[in-house]
């Protein structure tokens, strides 16, 4: 593994983050409806108290709002925040200013004169990587971001914006991708062990697999909304999987589903960032760190879901 640099330091020792994908959105997780602003701000409050002090949000979720909502809660706390947003490649932004653009407008919502790391959400349709990256580099020469990473980059991509960041003496600190004990693509197609070999953090969203790692859904009770269909055939699968993360928690201290598959991603050498709507979703999260599985569990786990999905399909 490449030597972590200094900036990105930080980053590589956090085990566990809060994802705040959920904060607003109301097409996939029903905010206004299934949870509030005070469930919120409660979560964000049980994960700071848990030692959870990364948070990661986006300018697209919730259309901004999630930003806001970030912003109000660290008005509100004396506590030190990691703070992490992104970047949305629209068709419509054609140069690297837009990012610096972009991040002005994230840093108004949130309150803040800069963020601890600034991530391009998705590989663009009409910029380069190289071209993303200069418009990063300029973001970090203004003093607006502390760090640079990327999200949903593959290998090929990513290489790119390591190469173009290198090339000014920044590094790349991370890239967020999907990665659960349920969709290992990332380890079956090398993103993950590039990232280490390059000391760039790779950050897994979606941990809980929106909520099927928890054990609170089947094919009887499926996740509302669009998450039913999206997990139909997936759900026929796994109660092997749950059953196997149950016994194995019972061996550590009465350790949760959720818990224990958050523990085999930490183990994996990935961040997990699971989202949370309130409180106990918040500690029963980060109770998924400070512990470590043993590599035999580990093997376990990963003989289980081995082929539990078809990839590159």
């Amino acid at each position: 593994m490449t030597e972590v640099s200094n900036e990105t330091r930080f980053l590589h020792a956090v085990q566990m983050g809060l994802g705040a994908w959920q904060w607003g959105d109301r097409v996939i997780w029903g905010y206004g409806q299934a949870y509030t602003d005070d469930d919120i701000r409660k979560a964000f409050e049980a994960s700071l108290n848990m030692g959870v002090q990364f948070v990661d949000t986006a300018e697209i979720y919730g259309s901004g709002y999630s930003e806001r909502l970030l912003g109000i809660f660290l008005k509100e706390t004396e506590q030190p925040v990691l703070v992490a947003t992104k970047f949305f490649p629209w068709p419509w932004r054609f140069w690297k200013s837009s990012l610096l653009s972009a991040l002005k407008h994230s840093l108004e919502r949130l309150g803040l004169e800069s963020v601890d790391l600034y991530q391009a959400h998705a590989p663009s349709w009409v910029m380069t990587p190289e071209t993303m990256m200069e418009g990063m580099v300029e973001c970090v020469q203004r003093g607006l971001t502390r760090t640079v990473g990327v999200s949903n980059f593959g290998q090929k991509n990513m290489i790119r914006a390591y190469t173009t960041l290198a090339r000014h003496g920044i590094p790349l600190a991370s890239n967020q991708v999907h990665y659960s004990l349920l969709n290992r693509e990332v380890e079956k197609n090398g993103t993950l062990a590039r990232c280490q070999e390059l000391g760039v953090r790779l950050i897994a969203y979606s941990p809980l697999e929106e909520g099927l790692l928890t054990g609170k859904y089947s094919v009887e009770n499926p996740p509302p909304g669009i998450r039913s269909s999206q997990y139909a055939d997936l759900l026929k699968r796994i109660p092997p999987v749950i059953k196997l993360l149950q016994e194995i928690g019972l061996n550590y201290g009465d350790k949760t589903i959720a818990q224990v598959a958050l523990n085999w991603l930490i183990c994996k050498g990935a961040l997990p960032i699971p989202g949370a709507k309130n409180a106990a979703q918040a500690e029963q999260n980060a109770g998924g760190a400070g512990w470590q599985l043993s590599a035999e569990d580990v093997a376990k786990l990963d003989e289980a879901t081995d082929n539990i999905k078809e990839y590159g399909k």
